[in-house]
């Protein structure tokens, strides 16, 4: 075993069908399904022009700013595949730019995330393709390696492996494990649901703002009189 420097086999990813059904659900009431304990960090943002990410992962843990394993992930990634880079956040060297998000689409890769830099960033944000990343440098990376691809890693504490199911859309980056996304969806698909029947009742005006007030009495606000 070479730890550091290895290409690990995927055994599991979520299926096709759980793949289709997240993208209809916003990343944001699957964050609170999964009780607002998990998230990829702020600084991990959309730099393309529009599209919804969900896909099972191919992890790749980077040296910051060599790009030497996210090139063969891109080798070997499955259509509709996520291709996920922990590069520990470092903003020095640009690690993917226009060339290899070509390459990403014909391949069929549904979209990437950089814990670290992109560049040309006009071409990729002009663009429908899912790509995620935490900043960008003109500096280009360097390809010598180590790293490795389908092990464990966590960007901000969120832990993603193999397989998990990635979404992302304009409010961030989400994780869901692989074994809970049944769970998950169920609770976010209700949520989903119920806030879709709050927004008819705010247009109708018919929505009951009662909890506010029942609230802060609960918890010993001082209120005006009548209050």
């Amino acid at each position: 075993m070479s730890i550091g420097f290895r290409v690990l086999q995927r055994v599991r990813k979520v299926s096709a069908e759980w793949v289709e059904r997240y993208r209809e659900v916003p990343v944001a009431n699957v964050s609170d399904s999964m009780n607002r304990m998990t998230a990829g960090g702020a600084r991990l943002r959309p730099m393309h022009a529009k599209g919804v990410l969900s896909g099972p992962a191919v992890t790749v843990k980077a040296r910051p700013g060599d790009n030497l394993m996210l090139h063969y992930a891109l080798d070997i990634a499955e259509p509709g595949d996520v291709i996920v880079v922990d590069a520990g956040g470092d903003l020095s060297n640009a690690l993917i730019g226009e060339m290899m998000v070509a390459y990403a689409v014909k391949r069929g890769v549904a979209g990437i995330v950089i814990n670290g830099a992109i560049r040309d960033a006009g071409a990729i944000g002009a663009g429908d393709f899912p790509m995620f990343a935490a900043g960008i440098s003109h500096r280009g990376p360097y390809k010598d390696g180590p790293g490795e691809i389908n092990v464990p890693i966590a960007i901000d504490g969120m832990v993603i492996e193999a397989g998990d199911l990635v979404i992302g859309d304009e409010d961030g980056l989400l994780c869901v494990p692989y074994d809970q996304v049944a769970e998950v969806y169920d609770r976010a698909a209700a949520k989903h649901g119920a806030e879709q029947k709050q927004m008819e009742q705010i247009a109708l005006g018919t929505n009951d703002r009662s909890w506010v007030i029942d609230s802060l009495k609960k918890k010993g606000c001082q209120l005006p009189e009548g209050h």
